[in-house]
């Protein structure tokens, strides 16, 4: 078993190489830290999934854009493709699920991509509908997953109108599912109106919020 002070430099490698988009450097670490025999999921959630909330943090400052994000979520699934085999069962059982999809009508999915990214890093285990998903596709998909929380996405005016028959087609399989909505045309006051649950106005906040409505 690594020594604290290795382990402690081998997380701080994780962090660094997400942080400063490096594919290379974390499948390095990643795989010391297999070798070592450090606990898998600590390295994802102390490493990994720190750098991405740190990205996420740097991304709704304006001091990270696009580009960036999807450079250290490449660095972010680099590590993730040699960690996630040796997690062990029992840290993944409480894992929070999660729905996802472009509502019907709208072809634009790189929000929606970004989001979901940032619940992947977060360790929630992820379902993704695509984009141009038909409504009822996220009421059958949920009496099948039991998701925690059901994130739909809208980029255009056109498209939001369809948000609150989903929720409600939702909500009529699950009263319990928290329904989270994001996109350019939406305010946290026009979600509120459809029915969600939850507002995200970009992808660095969206787990927060997740998290947010779950603990209410």
């Amino acid at each position: 078993m690594a020594t604290s002070e290795r382990t402690q430099q081998l997380i701080s490698g994780l962090y660094e190489a997400v942080l400063n988009m490096d594919e290379d450097t974390a499948r390095e670490v990643s795989q010391a830290v297999v070798d070592e025999k450090v606990d898998a999921y600590f390295a994802i959630t102390n490493g990994l999934t720190a750098a991405m909330e740190k990205v996420g943090e740097l991304y709704s400052t304006h001091v990270y854009f696009v580009p960036e994000l999807l450079l250290c979520a490449d660095a972010l699934y680099a590590g993730l493709d040699i960690l996630r085999p040796h997690i062990k069962s029992a840290d993944t059982q409480n894992r929070r699920r999660l729905i996802i999809g472009t509502v019907e009508g709208d072809i634009h999915d790189i929000g929606k991509n970004l989001v979901r990214i940032m619940f992947e890093a977060a360790s929630w285990e992820v379902v993704d509908l695509g984009r141009d998903v038909q409504l009822r596709r996220f009421a059958e998909e949920q009496e099948k997953f039991h998701a925690h929380v059901v994130a739909l996405s809208a980029l255009m005016t056109t498209s939001m109108l369809a948000m609150p028959k989903a929720i409600e087609m939702i909500k009529g399989v699950d009263d319990k599912v928290a329904v989270l909505v994001g996109g350019a045309p939406l305010n946290r006051h026009i979600a509120e109106s459809y029915g969600a649950d939850g507002y995200a106005p970009d992808a660095g906040q969206a787990v927060q919020e997740a998290s947010r409505i779950l603990s209410r």
